[in-house]
Formats: structure tokens, C-alpha cells, sequence
């Protein structure tokens, strides 16, 4: 490990933390039903990764001054002891209506609202919910200039997420609730610190301070050395990532980016942006000449002007129909074979997509399980790359209702048949 010397201080936050436990409790129930009986059971644990985060400006520590869990006794009173075991304020929000809606609402925004105007002045405001119904809260606290962060654990409105300074989605939070989180998923479960947390082998990195990336050297060594030409600069960066976890956490061991990492860290290797998507090379045997006139067409060069805006307005991602099947495919092969597991299971799907020269990412295959599991869709084996399909695309209308997308029957028919990878066309 390079030699450092301590340049700077860890930022430290005042913090807040609203916790609407009916909303996400579901929520994880219905992605990750471990991570939900985590989340309930265990919040000491993920309140203590909480503590430790990085934004654009560097790492800070969370100083939790505010924790307040509200829910609805007459379903969850069970889970009241291990949030009062952790700190936490319980307030009890039973049901006030006859369609079962609970008080919690109406309690958070008004604690929140007292926490505004407090003496204290907190820097930091984290609501875990994924309920749009927030966002006039948070416009309140970014007006406050206060942080907003705000943790869902299901799908949410663009205008909520827009208005916080981070999102941790579901996915991410369910990986933060059990401790698995990949170093390049969730902001606020990145690890920070100075030299007041810590300077063993599992301590906090500070600046100066780089994991070994040898490992990561001799991965893409070996890969090029294999190579029969130049390969996409993703699938290196992969292979990088993979043989040494933390390198783009890290910056890319503060070079800033992969391809100055490659130039400096690994000599021998061309590296060129362009043609797109990139390319990395064995210097000793290939050069530019090598390279293709034109690089592969974007994803969202083919996309229609329908399917673009529904990837801007709901987060589905830019994928082509070729893409969406390729994913339901090797997702229903994988089910037959494998007993589900949300990580493992994606990881295998995105690694399969890789393997037959897709260019799907694991975030991409996260968010189409994520939406399969929202949709209802029976992930056990038997389900056919069209039964996925079709419960994509479900979830797919579902997310554009949401968001209010007036669509037309013709237009409904198109989304169908675009987000279930052509599998289905009718109703």
C-alpha cells in the first residue's frame, strides 16, 4: 500500500433520519424479503453504515442527532423493540382511515417541519420513504439549504428523486441493510473516514491512501493477452473492477477515470475513446489501425422517440427489444436452473448477457428483477422468457402511469412490445 499522509479532515453532518417503516418495510418485502427482515430487526446495523458516506466534495461522517421510526402498531408493533433498542423515537401511527392509510405522513412532515425551525441546525434531512407525497417536504429542506437524502425501497417519482442531493434506491438500500452493497452502488454506503476511524486493514481510506490494484494489472494483462484484437474498454474495466473491488470507488486510485488508470498503472496497453464505446489493446500486437471505422450503434440511436421518453421520465433502462429478450432469456434459463437469489441471480444474468457480446449492465438487470418482483412475477423455475416479459412490461405501464405519460392504445402496444423484448405484442 502506498505511503500517505492525512491532507484533510472528514466532513461531519448533523443529521436527521425519518424512517416511514410501513413504506419501505413492504417495499423490501417484495424485493428482498432477508433485507426486509433485516431492515426490521437489525437497524443498529445499517444506521451504523449510514454513518459513513462520500459525495462530490469527499468523504463525511453522519452524526445522527434525529432518529424518529413511525408505524403502524396494529401490523408492525412486533418490530417496536429493536428500534427503541437502537435509539430510535417510535412513533405509533395507526390506522385513520377506512382505506387503512396510516398517520405516519402527517407525524413525519410535522416533526421535520419542528426539526427546520429547531435552534439545532441540522445539515441533513434523510427520509426513508419512497413516497412521492415528501417531495413538498423536500423542497422545503433544499430552500433550508439543508441536505436531503432520502432512501426508497421501490419505485419513485422523478420529481422526489430530483429534489434530493442523494437517492438510494432499492436495490441499494437492500444491499446497505445486509451488509452487501458493491462498492459501485450506493453513495451512502461508501466508505469514508479519516484517521479518527481507524487505521487497520478494514479502516476507512483516506486521501492518498490506495487499495492494491496488482490484482486488477495482471487481470487485464491476461485478458488482452488472450485477446485475438482490441477489446471494448468496458469489458477491461470489468475485469479490472473485478479482480481488484474498490478501484472506481476510489477514482480509479485517483487517476480519475479508467483510461487514465490503464495509462498510467498498466504500460503496454493502447487505449482510445473513440470509435465508441472504446478500446483497449495489446500495444505489442495491435495498434489504431486495428481499431473498427465505427464503433457499435448506441443503444439509444435505435430507441423511438416514444421509448426514449419513457426511459427519461420512469429510469427503465436504455435497452434495445434484442436486449430486454436477452435478459428474459437468460433469466428464465438461470431460474431453472439456480433457486432465486436476488444478488447472485442478477449477477449471473448480466454475466450471461456479457458472455454472448451484450452490452447489459448489472444495473440495468437489477432494475428489470427489481420491476419482475413489483409486477408479482412468480421468479421460481418455470417461468418462460415471455412470462418475464410480460410482467416487465406490466410494471414498465405501471411506472409510465405514474408519471403521468397520457398514452394512446397504439402507444400502449408499443411499450408492450418493446419492454418485453418482442415476446409479447397483445394485451
Amino acid at each position: 500500500m502506498d505511503a500517505y499522509t492525512p491532507q484533510r479532515t472528514v466532513r461531519k453532518f448533523r443529521t436527521a433520519l425519518f424512517v416511514d417503516f410501513d413504506n419501505v418495510y413492504s417495499g423490501l418485502c417484495r424485493l428482498d424479503q432477508d433485507a426486509a427482515d433485516t431492515f426490521a430487526t437489525d437497524p443498529a446495523s445499517w444506521v451504523g453504515r449510514l454513518e459513513l458516506g462520500s459525495d462530490a466534495e469527499g468523504p463525511f461522517v453522519r452524526r445522527f442527532l434525529i432518529r424518529v421510526c413511525y408505524l403502524n402498531p396494529s401490523t408492525h408493533a412486533r418490530f417496536r423493540p429493536f428500534f427503541t433498542r437502537a435509539g430510535f423515537r417510535v412513533v405509533d401511527c395507526p390506522s385513520l382511515t377506512q382505506q387503512g392509510k396510516s398517520s405516519a405522513d402527517i407525524n413525519l412532515v410535522l416533526d421535520a417541519v419542528d426539526a427546520l425551525g429547531a435552534t439545532t441546525s441540522y445539515d441533513e434531512f434523510v427520509i426513508a420513504s419512497g413516497d412521492a407525497d415528501f417531495t413538498p417536504l423536500a423542497h422545503r429542506c433544499r430552500a433550508a439549504d439543508r441536505r436531503v437524502s432520502v432512501l426508497t425501497a421501490g419505485p419513485t417519482a422523478g420529481a422526489y428523486r430530483a429534489v434530493a442531493d442523494t437517492v438510494v434506491t432499492a436495490d441499494e438500500l437492500a444491499e446497505l441493510v445486509t451488509g452487501s452493497a458493491d462498492t459501485d452502488h450506493s453513495a451512502a454506503a461508501s466508505v469514508a473516514g479519516d484517521e479518527e476511524l481507524g487505521t487497520g486493514d478494514d479502516a476507512p481510506l483516506l486521501e492518498g491512501e490506495y487499495i492494491d490494484d496488482e490484482g486488477a494489472v495482471s487481470a487485464v494483462r491476461a485478458l488482452l493477452a488472450g485477446a485475438s484484437g482490441p477489446q471494448y474498454s468496458a469489458s477491461v474495466a470489468h475485469a479490472a473492477q473485478s479482480a481488484s473491488p474498490g478501484l472506481r470507488q476510489q477514482n480509479w486510485r485517483g487517476h480519475g477515470s479508467f483510461g487514465s488508470w490503464l495509462q498510467n498503472r498498466v504500460p503496454g496497453v493502447g487505449y482510445s475513446s473513440k470509435p465508441a464505446p472504446g478500446f483497449v489493446w495489446d500495444a505489442e500486437k495491435y495498434s489504431e489501425a486495428d481499431l473498427p471505422l465505427e464503433g457499435p450503434l448506441p443503444t439509444s440511436a435505435r430507441l423511438s422517440p416514444l421509448q426514449k421518453q419513457v426511459c427519461r421520465v420512469t429510469d427503465t433502462p436504455v435497452l434495445s427489444v434484442e436486449e430486454f429478450a436477452a435478459v428474459f432469456e437468460a433469466l428464465a434459463a438461470d431460474i431453472d436452473e439456480h433457486t432465486f437469489h436476488r444478488n447472485e441471480t442478477t449477477k449471473r444474468v448480466r454475466d450471461s448477457c456479457r458472455s454472448q457480446d451484450g452490452g447489459v449492465s448489472r444495473a440495468a438487470v437489477n432494475f428489470i428483477v427489481q420491476g419482475l418482483l413489483y409486477a408479482g412475477a412468480d421468479l421460481r423455475s418455470g417461468s418462460t422468457a415471455a412470462d418475464l416479459g410480460s410482467a416487465f412490461a406490466r410494471n414498465v405501464l405501471q411506472l409510465c402511469a405514474s408519471a403521468r405519460m397520457e398514452l394512446d392504445e397504439s402507444q400502449v402496444a408499443q411499450i408492450r412490445s418493446w419492454a418485453s423484448g418482442g415476446l409479447v405484442t397483445g394485451d
